[in-house]
């Protein structure tokens, strides 16, 4: 019996590869690897995907959030409010800055920052909100564009692991003052390499932002700032150029994916808690995320059976080494600091069927009645 990949990035070159060898040999025929036609193409097309004014394309997904941090103005003095679930590039982007990172819980169902607990964390040096769009499934935007709104504060969606996905009909990275992507392979829309995007309706926000990721310039030699260099390249902006076509198709068959873990899971009552999505809203599923007793366990029964499963994440970032500086306990954030220990991420990928997710959905059984 073959193995289940976590995910299956061969499965899903070999759909259109056709597609995606022609748009390499466009570029590398054109000599067009910094820039060129297939990015400017991008960034229109994405722009239009995500329903706003403005795409630039960064390096990655990373760079994104710290160009697009620059872009609101936000620095050394600052504070800004994230959650401590989530991927270090959303917080160290914030400290690059010079801005100060404080960390606010999640909501227990969707792991998403809770915006409950976002105001008692606003001080007069409070400049911006990051919400993070994490597993796919959006934040709970009303709430925080509110309380942004209420207080005088930017928000910045970092939507790396939500292209596609939308709450009430508006598209992640569209509702915010800026949003980020990130196109690192694994992601739904994956590049071959690294590569990002930021997105924004602000004109002033979006110039700052191509500038700043070209050494501060416009044109060849004329530089108006410091600033650094994050490209998104030729290559791999044809790549993502030939893929953004099939992200709603592929999003879709996440979903159905999605739709198969939870008929068979549920009926494994409230042992396992299975993925929460908001009213109105539609998640994309870059990761199918439950919570159960004893994961480490699972994942080994997992690997056992040849199915690779995943932690996401395993250490908050409130007790990283990184942030032993601010001084945090676990308990400083219980919701975040429980959900570590008991989260699992099952395989997850557009070309799943539905025999492998009752071959994951089986051993998820085997080890809850064995565990029972």
């Amino acid at each position: 019996m073959a193995n289940i990949p976590f995910v299956d990035l061969k499965a899903q070159y070999q759909r259109i590869k056709p597609e995606i060898d022609a748009a390499i040999t466009e570029v590398v025929d054109n000599t067009a690897f910094i820039g060129g036609q297939k990015l400017r193409d991008l960034e229109t097309a994405f722009a239009e995907f995500c329903t706003t004014s403005h795409a630039i394309g960064v390096g990655n997904g990373t760079d994104a959030l710290m160009v697009a941090l620059k872009a609101m103005g936000i620095e050394k003095g600052d504070e800004v409010i994230t959650t401590p679930h989530t991927f270090i590039a959303t917080s160290e982007s914030i400290t690059h800055v010079g801005a100060k990172l404080v960390f606010v819980d999640i909501d227990p169902q969707t792991y998403n920052i809770d915006p409950a607990k976002i105001e008692a964390a606003i001080t007069d040096k409070t400049k911006a909100i990051v919400p993070v769009h994490l597993y796919g499934q959006m934040a709970d935007m009303d709430a925080i564009m509110a309380i942004a709104d209420a207080h005088n504060l930017l928000v910045l969606e970092d939507a790396a692991q939500a292209v596609g996905a939308n709450y009430k009909g508006k598209k992640a990275g569209s509702i915010g003052h800026m949003g980020t992507f990130s196109f690192y392979p694994g992601k739904n829309l994956g590049a071959y390499g690294d590569a990002g995007m930021i997105v924004t309706n602000n004109e002033g926000y979006a110039k700052f932002s191509k500038m700043y990721a070209n050494h501060g310039r416009l044109t060849k030699y004329e530089h108006e700032f410091e600033a650094v260099n994050s490209r998104l390249d030729g290559l791999q902006a044809a790549i993502l150029g030939a893929k953004l076509p099939h992200i709603t198709t592929w999003n879709n068959e996440r979903r159905q994916v999605a739709a198969w873990y939870n008929d068979l899971l549920t009926p494994l009552g409230d042992i396992v808690q299975l993925p929460h999505e908001l009213p109105n809203s539609e998640a994309v599923y870059h990761l199918y995320v439950i919570q159960l007793p004893e994961r480490d366990a699972l994942l080994t029964k997992l690997k056992d059976n040849g199915i690779s499963g995943g932690i996401h994440y395993p250490v908050p970032l409130h007790e990283q080494p990184a942030y032993q500086y601010m001084g945090h306990k676990p308990e400083d954030f219980p919701i975040t600091h429980a959900a570590a220990n008991r989260i699992v991420s099952l395989p997850m990928f557009p070309e799943m069927t539905h025999a492998q997710c009752e071959r994951v959905a089986a051993v998820v059984a085997d080890h809850v009645k064995a565990k029972g």
